[in-house]
Protein backbone atom coordinates (compact mmCIF):
# COMPACT_ATOMS: atom_id res chain seq x y z
CA UNK A 1 0.00 0.00 0.00
CA UNK A 2 0.83 3.72 -0.50
CA UNK A 3 2.06 5.26 3.61
CA UNK A 4 3.08 8.46 3.96
CA UNK A 5 5.10 10.19 6.89
CA UNK A 6 2.75 13.19 6.47
CA UNK A 7 -0.07 11.45 8.30
CA UNK A 8 1.60 10.50 11.38
CA UNK A 9 -0.03 11.41 14.58
CA UNK A 10 -2.37 13.32 12.75
CA UNK A 11 -6.45 12.65 13.28
CA UNK A 12 -8.43 11.60 10.23
CA UNK A 13 -12.10 11.10 9.96
CA UNK A 14 -12.79 8.38 7.65
CA UNK A 15 -16.49 7.98 6.32
CA UNK A 16 -17.66 5.06 4.37
CA UNK A 17 -15.99 1.96 4.57
CA UNK A 18 -16.39 0.81 0.80
CA UNK A 19 -13.00 -0.45 -0.97
CA UNK A 20 -11.55 3.09 -1.32
CA UNK A 21 -12.63 3.84 2.33
CA UNK A 22 -11.13 0.66 3.85
CA UNK A 23 -7.42 1.13 2.22
CA UNK A 24 -7.95 4.45 3.09
CA UNK A 25 -7.78 3.49 6.77
CA UNK A 26 -5.22 0.69 6.25
CA UNK A 27 -3.00 3.49 4.53
CA UNK A 28 -3.91 5.97 7.86
CA UNK A 29 -3.29 3.50 10.54
CA UNK A 30 -0.16 2.14 8.56
CA UNK A 31 1.35 5.07 8.65
CA UNK A 32 0.80 5.71 12.60
CA UNK A 33 -2.71 8.30 12.05
CA UNK A 34 -5.29 8.67 14.54
CA UNK A 35 -7.96 7.57 12.38
CA UNK A 36 -12.05 7.87 13.57
CA UNK A 37 -14.15 5.48 10.91
CA UNK A 38 -18.02 4.80 10.18
CA UNK A 39 -19.72 2.96 8.04
CA UNK A 40 -23.94 3.03 8.47
CA UNK A 41 -23.37 -1.17 7.99
CA UNK A 42 -22.22 -2.95 10.94
CA UNK A 43 -20.58 -5.74 9.16
CA UNK A 44 -18.57 -2.60 7.08
CA UNK A 45 -17.45 -1.40 10.62
CA UNK A 46 -16.46 -4.97 12.23
CA UNK A 47 -12.50 -5.50 10.87
CA UNK A 48 -11.75 -2.50 12.55
CA UNK A 49 -12.95 -2.76 16.25
CA UNK A 50 -10.38 -2.83 18.44
CA UNK A 51 -7.99 -1.13 15.80
CA UNK A 52 -9.36 2.56 15.59
CA UNK A 53 -12.11 4.41 16.86
CA UNK A 54 -15.58 3.46 15.61
CA UNK A 55 -17.92 6.55 15.16
CA UNK A 56 -20.23 9.02 13.19
CA UNK A 57 -18.39 11.87 12.15
CA UNK A 58 -21.23 13.73 11.82
CA UNK A 59 -21.52 13.47 16.00
CA UNK A 60 -17.81 13.84 16.90
CA UNK A 61 -16.26 17.05 17.93
CA UNK A 62 -13.91 17.50 14.61
CA UNK A 63 -11.66 19.82 15.97
CA UNK A 64 -8.08 19.31 15.66
CA UNK A 65 -8.70 16.85 12.57
CA UNK A 66 -6.76 17.30 9.28
CA UNK A 67 -9.47 16.04 7.20
CA UNK A 68 -12.77 13.95 6.72
CA UNK A 69 -12.26 11.75 3.92
CA UNK A 70 -15.21 10.73 1.61
CA UNK A 71 -15.99 8.28 -1.22
CA UNK A 72 -16.78 10.02 -4.37
CA UNK A 73 -20.38 8.99 -3.83
CA UNK A 74 -21.27 11.26 -0.72
CA UNK A 75 -22.73 14.57 -2.89
CA UNK A 76 -20.97 17.66 -1.17
CA UNK A 77 -23.42 19.19 -1.88
CA UNK A 78 -26.30 18.25 0.40
CA UNK A 79 -25.19 15.63 2.80
CA UNK A 80 -24.53 17.31 6.08
CA UNK A 81 -20.52 16.02 6.20
CA UNK A 82 -20.07 19.46 4.66
CA UNK A 83 -21.28 21.91 6.69
CA UNK A 84 -20.47 19.57 9.84
CA UNK A 85 -17.07 19.45 8.49
CA UNK A 86 -16.65 23.83 7.68
CA UNK A 87 -18.00 24.18 11.37
CA UNK A 88 -14.59 23.50 12.76
CA UNK A 89 -12.61 24.15 9.89
CA UNK A 90 -11.63 20.92 8.81
CA UNK A 91 -11.63 20.00 4.66
CA UNK A 92 -13.30 17.00 3.46
CA UNK A 93 -11.33 15.32 0.73
CA UNK A 94 -10.86 11.70 -0.75
CA UNK A 95 -8.72 9.65 -1.20
CA UNK A 96 -6.48 11.26 -4.30
CA UNK A 97 -5.94 13.89 -2.33
CA UNK A 98 -4.32 11.71 0.45
CA UNK A 99 -1.81 10.06 -2.52
CA UNK A 100 -1.25 14.01 -3.33
CA UNK A 101 -0.01 14.51 0.20
CA UNK A 102 2.36 11.10 -0.01
CA UNK A 103 3.83 12.27 -3.37
CA UNK A 104 6.95 14.04 -1.80
CA UNK A 105 7.98 10.70 -0.07
CA UNK A 106 7.17 8.58 -2.71
CA UNK A 107 10.43 7.53 -5.16
CA UNK A 108 10.30 9.97 -7.62
CA UNK A 109 7.79 9.74 -10.72
CA UNK A 110 5.55 11.10 -12.58
CA UNK A 111 1.67 11.62 -12.34
CA UNK A 112 -1.00 11.98 -15.46
CA UNK A 113 -4.55 13.26 -14.80
CA UNK A 114 -7.17 12.17 -16.71
CA UNK A 115 -10.61 14.12 -16.95
CA UNK A 116 -14.10 14.75 -19.08
CA UNK A 117 -17.48 13.85 -19.26
CA UNK A 118 -16.96 10.57 -21.24
CA UNK A 119 -13.62 8.71 -22.62
CA UNK A 120 -11.80 9.12 -19.21
CA UNK A 121 -11.32 4.99 -18.73
CA UNK A 122 -10.79 4.36 -21.95
CA UNK A 123 -8.09 7.06 -22.09
CA UNK A 124 -6.54 6.20 -19.04
CA UNK A 125 -6.56 2.57 -20.01
CA UNK A 126 -5.03 3.17 -23.24
CA UNK A 127 -2.12 5.18 -21.81
CA UNK A 128 -1.45 2.50 -19.02
CA UNK A 129 -1.26 0.47 -21.88
CA UNK A 130 1.09 1.65 -24.17
CA UNK A 131 3.41 2.72 -21.42
CA UNK A 132 3.55 -0.79 -19.93
CA UNK A 133 3.81 -2.42 -23.50
CA UNK A 134 6.86 -0.29 -23.55
CA UNK A 135 8.29 -1.34 -20.28
CA UNK A 136 7.94 1.80 -18.08
CA UNK A 137 6.61 0.82 -14.66
CA UNK A 138 3.12 2.04 -13.68
CA UNK A 139 -0.31 1.90 -12.50
CA UNK A 140 -3.70 3.34 -12.81
CA UNK A 141 -6.41 4.11 -10.11
CA UNK A 142 -8.55 6.97 -9.76
CA UNK A 143 -11.89 6.42 -10.87
CA UNK A 144 -10.51 2.83 -12.49
CA UNK A 145 -9.11 -0.30 -11.36
CA UNK A 146 -7.77 -0.96 -7.49
CA UNK A 147 -8.04 1.95 -5.09
CA UNK A 148 -5.00 4.07 -5.65
CA UNK A 149 -3.90 3.78 -1.76
CA UNK A 150 -4.08 -0.10 -2.03
CA UNK A 151 -1.46 -0.11 -4.14
CA UNK A 152 2.34 -0.18 -3.94
CA UNK A 153 4.49 2.40 -4.77
CA UNK A 154 5.81 2.77 -8.27
CA UNK A 155 10.03 2.56 -8.46
CA UNK A 156 11.83 5.49 -9.84
CA UNK A 157 10.71 6.43 -13.37
CA UNK A 158 7.30 5.18 -12.79
CA UNK A 159 4.40 6.73 -13.91
CA UNK A 160 0.55 6.86 -12.41
CA UNK A 161 -2.12 7.38 -14.30
CA UNK A 162 -5.41 8.31 -12.50
CA UNK A 163 -8.94 8.72 -14.45
CA UNK A 164 -10.37 11.27 -12.12
CA UNK A 165 -14.17 12.26 -12.37
CA UNK A 166 -15.79 15.31 -11.28
CA UNK A 167 -16.63 14.30 -8.09
CA UNK A 168 -13.17 13.06 -6.91
CA UNK A 169 -12.01 16.45 -8.07
CA UNK A 170 -13.93 18.43 -5.77
CA UNK A 171 -12.27 16.35 -2.98
CA UNK A 172 -8.92 17.11 -4.12
CA UNK A 173 -6.85 20.01 -3.42
CA UNK A 174 -3.05 19.43 -4.25
CA UNK A 175 -2.58 17.19 -7.07
CA UNK A 176 -0.30 18.59 -9.20
CA UNK A 177 -0.35 16.64 -12.10
CA UNK A 178 2.53 16.11 -14.56
CA UNK A 179 0.22 15.83 -17.64
CA UNK A 180 -3.80 16.67 -16.73
CA UNK A 181 -5.95 16.03 -19.79
CA UNK A 182 -9.68 17.45 -20.12
CA UNK A 183 -11.13 15.00 -22.70
CA UNK A 184 -14.50 16.86 -22.98
CA UNK A 185 -17.49 18.78 -20.88
CA UNK A 186 -21.08 17.92 -21.73
CA UNK A 187 -23.78 18.33 -19.70
CA UNK A 188 -24.07 15.11 -16.92
CA UNK A 189 -24.46 14.27 -13.32
CA UNK A 190 -26.09 18.29 -12.87
CA UNK A 191 -27.81 17.07 -9.51
CA UNK A 192 -24.60 16.82 -7.58
CA UNK A 193 -24.09 21.08 -9.09
CA UNK A 194 -27.40 21.90 -8.45
CA UNK A 195 -28.40 22.17 -11.78
CA UNK A 196 -25.33 24.60 -13.26
CA UNK A 197 -23.28 23.54 -15.93
CA UNK A 198 -20.74 26.48 -15.25
CA UNK A 199 -20.25 24.88 -11.63
CA UNK A 200 -19.67 21.21 -13.16
CA UNK A 201 -17.28 22.59 -16.01
CA UNK A 202 -15.40 24.72 -13.17
CA UNK A 203 -15.11 21.04 -11.40
CA UNK A 204 -13.70 19.40 -14.10
CA UNK A 205 -11.02 22.53 -14.67
CA UNK A 206 -9.76 22.62 -11.71
CA UNK A 207 -7.16 19.50 -12.59
CA UNK A 208 -5.81 21.75 -15.08
CA UNK A 209 -5.54 25.16 -12.12
CA UNK A 210 -4.11 22.73 -9.32
CA UNK A 211 -0.98 22.22 -11.48
CA UNK A 212 2.69 24.29 -11.44
CA UNK A 213 4.14 26.36 -14.02
CA UNK A 214 6.16 23.89 -16.12
CA UNK A 215 4.02 20.97 -16.03
CA UNK A 216 1.91 20.03 -19.09
CA UNK A 217 -2.25 20.19 -19.80
CA UNK A 218 -4.55 18.57 -22.79
CA UNK A 219 -7.54 19.69 -23.87
CA UNK A 220 -10.18 20.39 -27.07
CA UNK A 221 -9.68 23.73 -28.31
CA UNK A 222 -13.96 24.45 -28.02
CA UNK A 223 -14.16 23.09 -24.18
CA UNK A 224 -10.65 24.92 -23.42
CA UNK A 225 -12.47 28.07 -25.01
CA UNK A 226 -15.68 27.23 -22.58
CA UNK A 227 -13.60 27.26 -19.54
CA UNK A 228 -12.70 30.97 -19.67
CA UNK A 229 -9.91 33.56 -19.43
CA UNK A 230 -7.54 31.18 -17.38
CA UNK A 231 -7.90 29.04 -20.42
CA UNK A 232 -6.78 31.48 -22.99
CA UNK A 233 -2.71 30.42 -23.76
CA UNK A 234 -2.58 27.93 -20.80
CA UNK A 235 -3.29 25.00 -22.86
CA UNK A 236 0.13 22.72 -23.96
CA UNK A 237 -1.79 21.02 -26.39
CA UNK A 238 -4.66 20.95 -28.33
CA UNK A 239 -6.25 17.35 -28.82
CA UNK A 240 -7.34 18.78 -32.35
CA UNK A 241 -3.37 19.03 -33.82
CA UNK A 242 -2.30 16.08 -32.49
CA UNK A 243 -2.69 13.32 -35.37
CA UNK A 244 -1.46 16.05 -37.59
CA UNK A 245 1.60 16.91 -35.62
CA UNK A 246 2.53 13.84 -33.84
CA UNK A 247 3.64 11.43 -37.41
CA UNK A 248 0.71 9.40 -36.79
CA UNK A 249 -1.85 9.73 -39.49
CA UNK A 250 -5.91 9.18 -38.89
CA UNK A 251 -5.81 6.51 -41.71
CA UNK A 252 -3.97 4.52 -39.09
CA UNK A 253 -6.99 4.16 -36.62
CA UNK A 254 -7.96 1.14 -38.87
CA UNK A 255 -5.12 -1.00 -37.76
CA UNK A 256 -6.63 -0.16 -33.73
CA UNK A 257 -9.34 -2.93 -33.68
CA UNK A 258 -10.55 -1.84 -30.04
CA UNK A 259 -10.39 1.33 -31.10
CA UNK A 260 -12.71 2.11 -33.49
CA UNK A 261 -15.43 4.89 -34.13
CA UNK A 262 -14.74 9.00 -34.05
CA UNK A 263 -15.14 9.32 -30.19
CA UNK A 264 -11.82 6.41 -29.55
CA UNK A 265 -10.16 8.62 -32.37
CA UNK A 266 -10.03 11.62 -29.85
CA UNK A 267 -9.27 9.31 -26.83
CA UNK A 268 -6.13 7.86 -28.68
CA UNK A 269 -5.03 11.61 -30.29
CA UNK A 270 -4.84 12.28 -25.60
CA UNK A 271 -3.05 8.97 -25.35
CA UNK A 272 -0.87 9.64 -28.16
CA UNK A 273 -0.07 13.34 -26.67
CA UNK A 274 0.29 12.08 -23.22
CA UNK A 275 2.64 9.31 -24.49
CA UNK A 276 4.76 11.70 -26.30
CA UNK A 277 5.09 14.25 -23.32
CA UNK A 278 6.37 10.96 -21.11
CA UNK A 279 9.11 11.12 -23.98
CA UNK A 280 8.24 7.15 -25.40
CA UNK A 281 9.19 6.47 -28.94
CA UNK A 282 6.18 6.76 -32.04
CA UNK A 283 7.50 3.10 -32.49
CA UNK A 284 6.37 2.29 -28.84
CA UNK A 285 3.05 4.28 -29.03
CA UNK A 286 2.14 2.61 -32.26
CA UNK A 287 2.86 -0.94 -31.20
CA UNK A 288 0.24 0.23 -28.00
CA UNK A 289 -2.39 1.01 -30.04
CA UNK A 290 -2.09 -1.79 -32.57
CA UNK A 291 -2.54 -4.14 -29.20
CA UNK A 292 -4.98 -1.99 -26.70
CA UNK A 293 -7.95 -4.68 -26.05
CA UNK A 294 -10.87 -2.50 -25.25
CA UNK A 295 -12.47 -2.24 -21.73
CA UNK A 296 -15.45 -4.55 -20.52
CA UNK A 297 -18.52 -2.77 -21.45
CA UNK A 298 -17.43 -0.14 -23.27
CA UNK A 299 -17.57 -0.75 -27.41
CA UNK A 300 -16.85 -4.60 -26.25
CA UNK A 301 -16.85 -6.58 -29.20
CA UNK A 302 -18.59 -9.83 -27.77
CA UNK A 303 -18.71 -12.21 -30.77
CA UNK A 304 -19.76 -12.93 -34.49
CA UNK A 305 -22.54 -15.22 -34.70
CA UNK A 306 -23.79 -15.89 -37.73
CA UNK A 307 -22.19 -13.15 -39.13
CA UNK A 308 -23.72 -10.78 -37.17
CA UNK A 309 -21.41 -8.78 -34.76
CA UNK A 310 -22.44 -8.00 -31.15
CA UNK A 311 -21.24 -5.74 -29.07
CA UNK A 312 -21.19 -4.56 -25.77
CA UNK A 313 -21.23 -0.87 -24.78
CA UNK A 314 -23.50 -1.01 -21.65
CA UNK A 315 -21.31 2.04 -20.87
CA UNK A 316 -23.39 4.22 -23.51
CA UNK A 317 -25.66 5.45 -20.17
CA UNK A 318 -26.37 8.92 -22.10
CA UNK A 319 -27.03 10.07 -25.44
CA UNK A 320 -23.71 11.90 -25.84
CA UNK A 321 -21.80 8.63 -24.97
CA UNK A 322 -23.84 6.58 -27.05
CA UNK A 323 -23.76 8.77 -30.05
CA UNK A 324 -19.78 7.89 -31.24
CA UNK A 325 -20.70 4.25 -30.90
CA UNK A 326 -23.55 4.35 -33.33
CA UNK A 327 -20.87 6.33 -35.59
CA UNK A 328 -18.62 3.69 -35.41
CA UNK A 329 -20.70 1.00 -37.21
CA UNK A 330 -23.30 0.59 -40.13
CA UNK A 331 -26.55 -1.54 -40.08
CA UNK A 332 -26.85 -1.67 -36.46
CA UNK A 333 -29.74 -3.23 -34.48
CA UNK A 334 -29.78 -0.95 -31.24
CA UNK A 335 -30.81 -1.56 -28.01
CA UNK A 336 -31.85 1.62 -26.25
CA UNK A 337 -33.16 2.36 -23.49
CA UNK A 338 -33.28 2.24 -19.47
CA UNK A 339 -33.11 4.92 -16.79
CA UNK A 340 -32.95 8.10 -19.08
CA UNK A 341 -30.83 10.71 -17.86
CA UNK A 342 -32.19 13.81 -20.04
CA UNK A 343 -35.16 13.70 -22.61
CA UNK A 344 -34.94 13.10 -26.54
CA UNK A 345 -32.10 11.42 -28.27
CA UNK A 346 -29.35 14.32 -27.76
CA UNK A 347 -26.46 13.50 -30.44
CA UNK A 348 -27.76 10.47 -31.35
CA UNK A 349 -30.10 11.96 -33.86
CA UNK A 350 -27.54 12.09 -36.36
CA UNK A 351 -26.57 8.81 -36.16
CA UNK A 352 -29.81 7.56 -37.06
CA UNK A 353 -29.26 7.13 -40.71
CA UNK A 354 -26.80 4.36 -39.51
CA UNK A 355 -29.58 2.07 -37.34
CA UNK A 356 -31.96 -0.39 -39.00
CA UNK A 357 -34.00 -1.20 -36.38
CA UNK A 358 -34.65 -0.01 -32.63
CA UNK A 359 -35.52 -2.07 -29.51
CA UNK A 360 -36.58 -0.28 -26.83
CA UNK A 361 -35.90 -1.40 -23.08
CA UNK A 362 -36.70 -0.67 -19.58
CA UNK A 363 -38.37 2.73 -18.16
CA UNK A 364 -37.67 5.03 -20.87
CA UNK A 365 -38.31 2.09 -23.71
CA UNK A 366 -41.92 3.85 -24.21
CA UNK A 367 -41.05 7.54 -24.97
CA UNK A 368 -37.92 6.68 -27.33
CA UNK A 369 -40.12 4.36 -29.19
CA UNK A 370 -42.92 7.04 -29.95
CA UNK A 371 -39.99 9.20 -30.60
CA UNK A 372 -38.66 6.99 -33.46
CA UNK A 373 -41.81 5.52 -34.54
CA UNK A 374 -42.27 6.28 -38.40
CA UNK A 375 -38.28 7.02 -38.71
CA UNK A 376 -36.73 4.16 -38.26
CA UNK A 377 -38.26 0.18 -37.50
CA UNK A 378 -39.31 -0.01 -33.35
CA UNK A 379 -39.84 -2.95 -31.30
CA UNK A 380 -40.93 -2.41 -28.03
CA UNK A 381 -39.02 -5.15 -25.91
CA UNK A 382 -39.17 -4.21 -22.22
CA UNK A 383 -36.20 -6.54 -21.60
CA UNK A 384 -33.07 -6.74 -22.96
CA UNK A 385 -33.34 -10.65 -23.11
CA UNK A 386 -36.17 -10.08 -26.08
CA UNK A 387 -34.20 -7.42 -27.25
CA UNK A 388 -31.39 -9.70 -27.62
CA UNK A 389 -33.88 -12.46 -29.30
CA UNK A 390 -35.95 -9.91 -31.47
CA UNK A 391 -32.62 -8.75 -32.77
CA UNK A 392 -31.19 -11.85 -33.51
CA UNK A 393 -33.82 -13.27 -35.49
CA UNK A 394 -34.30 -9.89 -37.44
CA UNK A 395 -30.13 -8.95 -38.08
CA UNK A 396 -28.63 -10.10 -41.15
CA UNK A 397 -24.87 -11.10 -41.67
CA UNK A 398 -22.62 -7.94 -41.81
CA UNK A 399 -25.19 -6.19 -39.00
CA UNK A 400 -24.17 -5.18 -35.92
CA UNK A 401 -26.47 -5.59 -32.66
CA UNK A 402 -25.21 -2.59 -30.16
CA UNK A 403 -26.40 -2.34 -26.99
CA UNK A 404 -25.63 1.02 -26.53
CA UNK A 405 -28.70 1.99 -24.10
CA UNK A 406 -28.40 6.21 -23.76
CA UNK A 407 -29.47 5.59 -20.34
CA UNK A 408 -28.40 4.83 -16.60
CA UNK A 409 -29.02 1.16 -15.63
CA UNK A 410 -30.83 1.49 -12.29
CA UNK A 411 -34.38 0.97 -13.32
CA UNK A 412 -33.76 -2.67 -14.11
CA UNK A 413 -29.93 -3.45 -13.18
CA UNK A 414 -27.44 -2.55 -10.03
CA UNK A 415 -25.31 -1.11 -12.62
CA UNK A 416 -24.07 -0.82 -16.23
CA UNK A 417 -21.72 -3.47 -15.13
CA UNK A 418 -24.16 -6.29 -14.33
CA UNK A 419 -26.19 -4.95 -17.50
CA UNK A 420 -23.46 -5.53 -20.30
CA UNK A 421 -22.74 -8.67 -18.06
CA UNK A 422 -26.20 -10.03 -19.16
CA UNK A 423 -25.73 -8.85 -22.67
CA UNK A 424 -22.51 -10.69 -22.84
CA UNK A 425 -24.27 -14.08 -21.08
CA UNK A 426 -27.41 -14.05 -23.76
CA UNK A 427 -24.86 -13.29 -27.04
CA UNK A 428 -23.33 -16.73 -25.51
CA UNK A 429 -26.64 -18.12 -25.37
CA UNK A 430 -27.44 -17.36 -29.08
CA UNK A 431 -23.80 -19.37 -30.20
Amino acid sequence: MITSPAWKDRKYAVLGLARSGRATVEALLASGADVLVWDDRAEAREPFAGRCAIGNPLEADLAGYAGVVVSPGVPLNTHPIKPHADSFGVPVIGDVELFAQARADLPPHKVVGITGTNGKSTTTALTHHILKQASVPTTMGGNIGLPILEQDPLPEGGVYVLELSSYQIDLTFSLDCDVAVLLNITPDHLDRYDGDFQKYAASKSRLLTMQTRGHNSIARFTDARSLGNFAEGSIASILEDVLANRGIAGEEQADWPSLQGPHNRENAAAAIEICDILGLSLGDIRSGLKTYPGLPHRMERVAEVAGVAYVNDSKGTNTAASAPALAAFDNIHWILGGLAKEPGLGECEAELPRVKAVYTIGKAGPDFAALLEGRVLVEQCETLDRAVSAAAAKAQAGDTVLLSPACASFDQYADFEKRGDHFRALVEGLK
